[in-house]
C-alpha cells in the first residue's frame, strides 16, 4: 500500500527521485498524468486501468463526462521508466500544469501517488486540515 509523505527535489532538467518505498510498490513501469487540484498522479502500470475504471464508473457508454475525464487524464499521461537511482524526468507540460518548483512532495494515497509543488501542497494541506471534519460529515451523510 502506498502511504506516507516524502520530499524530493526537482532539477532544472525536471528530474526527480521517486521515493524508494513508492518505487518498490509501483514497479518499474510507471504512468504519470495530470490530476485534480493542480497536482500530478503517479501509478504503476497494473493500477492504471483500475484507477481509470474508478474515474469513469466502468461506463460502457462513452458519455461527455467520461470523454472529458479521458481527455484530462489519458490525454496527459506518459509512461516513465525510472533510472537505476529511481529518478524520472517529469514531462514539461505536466511540470508546468502542476506549477512544480525546486521542491516536491510525494504523497502515497493507497493505490496512487500524488506529486505536488511543496508550497502548493502546504497551502492545500492547511485548507484540508481546517475542513477535515466537514469533509467526513459530508461523506457520512452522502451514504
Amino acid at each position: 500500500m502506498l502511504i506516507g509523505t516524502y520530499f524530493s527535489a526537482l532539477s532544472e532538467k525536471r528530474r526527480s527521485a521517486v521515493p524508494k518505498k513508492f518505487l518498490q510498490e509501483l514497479g518499474k513501469k510507471l504512468i504519470i498524468a495530470k490530476w485534480y487540484e493542480g497536482c500530478l498522479v503517479l501509478v504503476g502500470m497494473e493500477a492504471w486501468q483500475v484507477l481509470l475504471n474508478k474515474l469513469t464508473g466502468k461506463s460502457e457508454i462513452i458519455t461527455a463526462p467520461v470523454r472529458d475525464t479521458d481527455r484530462f487524464i489519458l490525454g496527459s499521461a506518459y509512461g516513465l521508466d525510472p533510472d537505476d537511482q529511481g529518478r524520472v524526468i517529469i514531462p514539461k507540460n505536466l511540470s508546468e500544469y502542476a506549477g512544480l518548483g525546486e521542491k516536491l512532495v510525494y504523497i502515497g494515497l493507497g493505490n496512487r501517488v500524488e506529486i505536488w509543488d511543496e508550497d502548493k501542497w502546504n497551502e492545500h494541506d492547511k485548507f484540508v486540515s481546517a475542513h477535515a471534519g466537514e469533509f467526513v460529515e459530508e461523506l457520512a451523510n452522502a451514504k
